[in-house]
């Protein structure tokens, strides 16, 4: 599993448009990585939405987001061109990724027990070192605490 103050393994995802994604893509960037459950569901939408409307903050500071879930890449398509979301979007159908960072975890919903995406993000410096961790994230004000972050 990743953890602070190591460098991220490379991983690479599939996204909209048949574009794949690498982790070095980003190098000499800080990078945002958010990991939500389900596309069009309420709080990932939420999230998917503030993380849109401070797009502009990030790229002023040298920073980009990405979320990841394992929708596939169509359900991706559909949200991010329904929210204008100016992100990618990648798809972790087999959940390595989402294992990699430790989010892919049993949950519990209604008293039915299933594995999921557990809402998390983590950034990385400019070198693809995690320099923090945000686990089991509440969407409210979530962002703003990862603005704070990447601003300091």
């Amino acid at each position: 599993m990743v953890t602070v103050g190591q460098k991220v393994p490379e991983f690479s995802l599939p996204a909209v448009g048949g574009e794949e994604i690498k982790l070095s893509d980003y190098l000499g960037k800080k990078l945002v990585i958010y990991f939500y459950p389900k596309d069009m569901t309420p709080g990932c939408t939420q999230q998917a939405c503030d993380f849109r409307d401070s797009e502009s903050y990030f790229t002023t500071r040298n920073a980009a987001v990405i979320g990841i879930s394992a929708d596939d890449v169509q359900s991706h398509e559909k949200f991010g061109a329904k929210y204008d979301l100016p992100f990618p979007l990648l798809s972790d159908t087999e959940h390595k990724v989402s294992e990699s960072f430790g989010v892919w975890q049993l949950k519990k919903n209604f008293g039915k027990e299933y594995e999921g995406i557990v809402r998390s993000t983590f950034l990385l410096d400019e070198e693809g070192k995690l320099v923090r961790e945000w686990r089991k994230v509440k969407v409210e004000g979530h962002v703003d605490e990862v603005l704070q972050a990447v601003g300091s």
